[in-house]
């Protein structure tokens, strides 16, 4: 019974030693990335339901806090890819639509996203 103890301490142990946060550049860029959409003012499709900025925002937030738990994310393209494209539930793609615009899959409407951010961001440094 001793013995069964400790490994299961030492592979939780394990686990949790093998898990770093995320770089705080990567994070500040997705962090702004989930500010943009916050913002915005389309509604977001997963699993067939439409939910509100603020709620999209908030979903994609805990499935960044929930995979940073559990190993970094070394770029936003990689938390676009692994949160923010498709449900890990359903494996549904998840889709964006603003205003009257047809909807869009996500991983299209953040990376656009992302590209705005990046170049605003060059603008800014001297």
């Amino acid at each position: 019974m001793k013995r069964l103890c400790c490994a299961s301490v030492l592979a939780v142990w394990c686990c949790l030693s093998a898990a770093t946060p995320t770089p705080a550049p990567v994070r500040a860029e997705i962090d702004a990335l989930l500010s943009v959409l916050g913002a915005s003012s389309c509604q977001f499709n997963r699993n067939g339901s439409w939910y509100s900025p603020a709620e999209a925002r908030d979903h994609l937030l805990r499935k960044l806090e929930y995979i940073d738990g559990r190993g970094t994310i070394e770029s936003t393209e990689q938390f676009i890819e692994l949160a923010a494209s498709e449900s890990s539930w359903s494996g549904k793609a998840y889709q964006v639509r603003c205003g009257s615009e047809a909807p869009v899959e996500s991983r299209q409407w953040l990376m656009r996203q992302l590209d705005a951010i990046r170049g605003a961001a060059r603008k800014v440094k001297p």
